[in-house]
């Protein structure tokens, strides 16, 4: 990867992927010197050594959120930042699902005061619904990507372990306190609603995008969230621990960036344990 620029698009558990990596590559080659800088909503670390970017974009829907007379609209049927922000790229890594499901009537933050979908608005829609503005994004990479310059990944859909009865536990109703992952290949509870949703996406895709199909693997560990370790302070079992999962994450990566024709297909649910 000398000489090339990787870009991280999405929210905080991109930025969880994209900092473990971080650490995954300064501990690789700790002595050579780097740099880390922030500019808006973009993070650059650089190798100039190996002439090597990476960038996280925090970019949490990939559709726009635009400030009108209204308030701020969240507009399923855009996707302008992407034609300033995420060209010239030599791989791309998107992701996005963690905040389409926060609302204000559940007390958690939402950045936008209203859906705009074909040009009507809305005041709120069913998420999974909204989640199909996905489309928006898959239309910009077909008709802006160049597959002979820059590859294309969407990073799956990062689970939550937040009903302990999904793995039929007694003793906690989160993953405050677990310590060991699930045994076997199958996760007890349910998959994410948006994990169908991006397959269906990707599948009508003209151009080639790879999805990093994360979900099963992650579900396995509910050891591997922040509240494991952290106490009594909050109870996050959204993102996750590094070292931890992610690093799991990046070596999928690396393994389909380093050997791309030989790596065709990888049974991600089984075998990177």
């Amino acid at each position: 990867m000398k000489g090339k620029k990787i870009l991280f698009v999405g929210d905080s558990i991109s930025a969880n992927m994209w900092q473990s990596l971080l650490c995954m590559v300064h501990a690789a080659v700790p002595q050579a010197k780097y740099s880390l800088q922030s500019a808006g909503n973009h993070s650059t670390y650089f190798l100039p050594e190996f002439g090597l970017s990476l960038v996280f974009s925090h970019n949490v829907y990939l559709v726009d959120l635009v400030k009108e007379d209204i308030g701020v609209v969240m507009k399923l049927d855009s996707i302008v930042n992407g034609d300033y922000s995420w060209k010239g790229y030599d791989v791309l890594i998107f992701n996005t699902w963690h905040w389409w499901v926060h609302s204000t009537s559940k007390g958690t933050n939402q950045p936008w005061d209203f859906i705009e979908f074909k040009g009507k608005i809305y005041k709120d829609m069913d998420r999974s619904v909204a989640f199909k503005g996905l489309t928006t994004w898959s239309k910009w990479v077909d008709s802006t990507i160049n597959p002979s310059t820059t590859q294309v990944f969407f990073q799956g859909i990062s689970p939550v372990h937040y009903n302990g009865r999904e793995w039929n536990s007694s003793v906690s109703n989160t993953c405050r306190g677990e310590e060991t992952p699930l045994t076997g290949t199958t996760y007890p509870g349910e998959m994410p609603p948006a994990v169908s949703i991006v397959k269906q996406v990707l599948q009508t895709m003209s151009k080639p995008v790879t999805l990093l199909d994360i979900t099963m693997l992650s579900l396995l560990r509910k050891d591997g969230h922040l509240s494991t370790y952290n106490g009594q302070k909050g109870n996050d079992c959204n993102h996750w621990c590094l070292a931890g999962p992610p690093d799991i994450w990046n070596e999928i990566i690396y393994a389909l960036l380093s050997n791309p024709k030989g790596v065709r297909k990888v049974d991600l649910d089984y075998d990177f344990f």
